[in-house]
């Protein structure tokens, strides 16, 4: 008689995939649909337990785990959601949480509740996220600088990988030097001119420490040769404030957040930072452009869940977002602020995550950046 071991599963987006180990046939992967299909004789390991079940017994377990899967993704959303922005009001990432959570709403029946837990470069909301029930009722927008934390921070108080389950990259977009009125630039070139010759004069601010608005202007200092000054906050928002009351000169700012102040002429557009222009600055060269061949840096937003949280519960928040963010009023509010809505799926985010940790972290050992 046939014997199969079954010695792992793997959950991702609303599928599970078991792995069974025939004693005579070698290693075979097997989808769960239908459940049918595990009506054998195995050897199962659950939670480090080893167990023989008959033929039908081990088809009713797995049976009733796909159902119960099934179960509370029909049943769920049945209360509301806490969506946890891990920065203060008024950034990119606060207006692109509060554009989502809305159709959110309207999709799934359930109020998504925006949380701003800012400070310490999204590292409060992150924790907040992680130890939190994984239960579907937590989410948490993040940008790229998400990647870029663990090799900034000697000791997070979660694991970037292990300690969330990606969702959906919700969109890519491009960050855009600005700078005050009152400095005297108009270009790239200009920029760099100005700042050799006034070395440690004047300062660029950031969204903290390792953010990605921190690595555009430490990526500047290093192509150009010059010596900004970096002064962190906790957010967008404070960066923005500082910058149009003069106590900063430079920001590498979200265009969703210094969009609305270049049209009303309360900061001056220096150039994008992405590799082409974008749609909603279409007259505004990029930075490579304008003065420094080259540079070039691109960010994302997506959303995350703790780890743990059923895979069935993912699936449907992944395929909620991807209708939400390719719906037309989203999808064009998204590129007013400059952002491309993608939509991806969870493994797909995962890939990106994991990349992106690799990337950053040799660009930040070249810098020689740290935080505590």
């Amino acid at each position: 008689m046939w014997h199969w071991r079954v010695f792992a599963s793997y959950e991702r987006a609303g599928d599970t995939l078991i792995v069974v180990e025939s004693m005579k046939m070698g290693i075979t992967v097997i989808s769960s649909s239908p459940a049918e299909k595990y009506c054998r004789r195995p050897l199962l390991f659950i939670g480090g337990t080893r167990m023989l079940f008959a033929g039908i017994a081990v088809s009713a377990v797995l049976f009733g785990i796909l159902c119960g899967s099934s179960a509370l993704a029909q049943g769920y959303p049945n209360k509301s959601v806490r969506f946890i922005v891990p920065f203060p009001p008024g950034g990119a990432n606060d207006i692109i949480a509060r554009l989502l959570g809305a159709k959110l709403t309207e999709l799934m029946g359930k109020s998504f509740v925006i949380d701003n837990r800012g400070g310490a470069n999204s590292i409060i909301g992150c924790e907040l996220t992680a130890k939190a029930t994984p239960d579907g009722y937590t989410v948490l927008i993040v940008p790229g600088g998400h990647a870029i934390n663990p090799s900034i921070y000697k000791k997070l108080p979660y694991d970037t990988l292990r300690d969330f389950s990606p969702v959906s990259l919700i969109g890519s977009g491009a960050y855009v030097l600005v700078t005050n009125l009152d400095l005297p630039v108009r270009t790239s070139a200009d920029l760099i001119s100005l700042a050799k010759s006034k070395p440690n004069e004047i300062d660029f601010g950031s969204a903290g420490i390792g953010n990605i608005t921190h690595l555009a202007g430490e990526l500047f200092n290093l192509m150009a040769g010059t010596r900004l000054g970096h002064v962190p906050y906790k957010g967008g928002g404070p960066a923005v404030t500082d910058l149009l009351a003069g106590r900063i000169s430079v920001y590498f700012s979200t265009v969703a957040l210094a969009a609305s102040y270049v049209r009303a002429g309360r900061l001056k557009a220096i150039g994008v930072t992405t590799g082409k222009r974008v749609s909603i600055l279409p007259n505004l060269p990029t930075i490579a452009e304008s003065g420094l061949p080259g540079y070039e840096v691109n960010g994302w937003y997506g959303l995350l869940a703790p780890a743990r949280t059923p895979a069935s519960i993912i699936g449907r928040l992944n395929a909620e977002v991807r209708q939400a963010v390719q719906s037309p009023e989203v999808k064009d509010k998204l590129s007013a602020l400059g952002v491309e809505a993608v939509g991806s799926s969870s493994a797909e985010f995962e890939q990106l995550i994991k990349a992106d940790v690799v990337k950053w972290r040799k660009v930040i050992r070249q810098l020689n950046i740290t935080a505590e």
